[in-house]
């Protein structure tokens, strides 16, 4: 079984970019929604994504913050595109940068489409409790706040926040 052990932060300014030494595209969907998860009727999200030349099957369970069970599978791209257009809810397409700093990979995405506007940065973890070096361009954690979950951005995207939703 995967465990994920993440925190995730809103970008603040350019200074990453800089620093990003790769840089992803991406697309995914949902084949279920937010509306399921919140109601209890699902305990997992899944996912599929199209990454580079890639293409992936991800089941992640529903648990809030930063530890969740992850499970993640190789599929051909093909079947991939054919399951995107299954997906509920709008498509996520995001430009992930990768990033090093202060001996961890920082995932930099940056979204495009429904959500252009938003950046945010993740970080995965050995352990809950490993220190972070937070660098100057990650501002606010919002690792428990569900609004910036991919899967809740394919529901209701950054463009359509309101102002009180981006406070």
């Amino acid at each position: 079984m995967g465990i994920e052990i993440e925190r995730k932060f809103l970008v603040t300014g350019d200074g990453w970019r800089a620093a990003a030494h790769a840089v992803i595209p991406m697309a995914q969907g949902y084949i279920n929604d937010m509306a399921a998860m919140d109601s209890g009727a699902q305990k997992a999200s899944v996912r599929v994504r199209i990454q580079g030349d890639a293409a992936y099957l991800n089941i992640k369970s529903r648990e809030l913050g930063h530890t969740r069970q992850e499970f993640e599978y190789p599929i051909p791209v093909d079947e991939a595109r054919a399951l995107l257009a299954l997906c509920v809810g709008g498509l996520i397409d995001k430009r992930r940068h990768l990033v090093r700093h202060g001996g961890l990979l920082w995932e930099v995405d940056e979204f495009l489409g429904d959500n252009a506007g938003l950046v945010v940065a993740e970080v995965e973890l050995q352990h809950a409790g490993q220190p972070v070096d937070k660098p100057d361009w990650a501002g606010t954690e919002v690792t428990d706040q569900s609004r910036y979950y991919n899967l809740a951005l394919a529901s209701h995207p950054y463009t359509r926040w309101d102002a009180d939703e981006r406070a």
